[in-house]
C-alpha cells in the first residue's frame, strides 16, 4: 500500500497565520485489541502519563555490540555524504542518520524485535510500520538538544500522519544522565494537542532536522503546559528504553558534559493510521524521513 492522496477533516490544525487555542485529543493513547509484554499496570500508567520506561531493554553485550554498530555507521564516508545523514552545523560532528534500519542489518533486526515491536503493536492495538528511524549522537561538550515540541505536530503538518496513533521507542546506548542532555518529558501533555504559529517552507527538513525553528510552541503554552503538567526525565543505564506517545510535549538541553549520548529511535505507526497528504506544507518530506511505504511489520 503507498500513500493515499486523500483529504480528510483536519482535527489538528497547525501552523496558521494567527495563534489558535489548544485542542483536546479525542483518541486514545493505548488502543485495545493486541496482547504483548507490557503488564496491565504499567500499560495504565503509559495511558496517563504518555510515556513507560524500560530498564535492561537490552543486554549488556548487545549494547556493546549496537555501540560498535554505531560507530561503524560514523566511519562510513559514503554514508556521512548521503542526505540522511545529518552534521551539525558548527562542528560537523554526526548528529543524526535517518532510515538507519535500511543501512544496518543489526538494527532491522531490532525494529523487528518482540521486545521492541511487541510493546509498540500492543500500545497501538493494531499492525504497525516504521514511520522513522534514526540513530542520535550527542557529544560530549558540544552536543545541541532540541527545543520543546510535538512530534505529531510536525509529522501532522509536514507528513499527513491523520492522528496521534504512533509511538516512539527510544533506547540508550550510553548512561543517560540528569546533566547530559537527556530527555525531558511533560507527563500527560500528550492529551493536547499544541498547534503552532507559521507558514511551512518549501524543504523545511533541510533547517528543521538541526535546528527548528517553525512547528514550534509558543511560551505561553509551554508555560501552561508545564505548569498543569511539569517535567519529568528519562535517565538510567545503556540499554534502558522509553516509550512515548507522538504528541507528548518533550524537549532535551545540551549537553556540556565529558558524557557523550546516543540512542537508537524507531518511530512506529499504526497501519490503520497511514498517511495522506500532509496538512500544512507544501509536499511530504522525503521517504527517508516519513516511510510512505505502510506494509506491516512481522517478525
Amino acid at each position: 500500500m503507498t500513500i493515499a492522496d486523500v483529504r480528510i477533516e483536519d482535527h489538528y490544525r497547525t501552523r496558521t497565520a494567527e495563534p489558535l487555542g489548544l485542542t483536546d485529543r479525542p483518541e486514545p493513547t493505548v488502543h485495545p485489541g493486541v496482547d504483548g509484554p507490557i503488564d496491565p499496570a504499567t500499560l495504565a500508567s503509559h495511558e496517563a502519563r504518555g510515556y513507560s520506561v524500560y530498564d535492561n531493554l537490552l543486554s549488556a553485550g548487545e549494547v556493546e555490540a549496537f555501540r560498535a554498530e554505531l560507530d561503524r555507521l560514523t566511519r562510513d564516508e559514503a554514508l556521512r555524504a548521503d542526505e540522511r545523514t545529518i552534521v551539525e552545523r558548527a562542528s560537523a560532528e554526526v548528529r543524526s542518520i535517518f532510515e538507519v534500519h535500511r543501512v544496518s542489518g543489526l538494527i532491522a533486526e531490532l525494529v523487528r524485535d518482540p521486545r521492541v515491536l511487541d510493546r509498540a503493536r500492543q500500545v497501538l492495538g493494531s499492525e504497525v510500520y516504521v514511520h522513522q528511524s534514526r540513530v542520535n549522537y550527542m557529544p560530549g561538550f558540544q552536543g545541541k538538544g532540541f527545543y520543546w515540541h510535538s512530534d505529531f505536530e510536525t509529522w501532522h503538518a509536514e507528513d499527513g500522519m491523520p492522528t496521534p496513533r504512533a509511538v516512539s521507542m527510544s533506547i540508550a546506548l550510553t548512561e543517560n544522565y540528569p546533566f547530559n542532555g537527556g530527555l525531558m518529558v511533560m507527563p500527560g501533555s500528550h492529551r493536547t494537542f499544541v498547534p503552532c504559529v507559521g507558514e511551512t517552507p518549501a524543504d523545511n527538513y533541510r533547517a528543521s532536522l538541526t535546528e527548528q525553528e517553525i512547528g514550534v510552541p509558543s511560551r505561553a503554552h509551554i508555560t501552561a503546559l508545564a505548569a498543569e503538567c511539569g517535567i519529568d526525565q528519562f535517565t538510567g543505564p545503556a540499554g534502558s528504553a522509553l516509550l512515548f506517545d507522538s504528541n507528548i510535549m518533550h524537549g532535551s538541553g545540551n549537553n556540556i558534559t565529558p558524557f557523550p549520548r546516543s540512542n537508537i529511535f524507531v518511530v512506529f505507526n499504526s497501519a490503520e493510521n497511514a498517511l495522506v497528504d500532509p496538512f500544512a506544507a507544501p509536499a511530504p518530506r522525503p521517504d527517508f524521513i516519513a516511510a510512505r511505504t505502510f506494509t506491516p511489520l512481522s517478525r
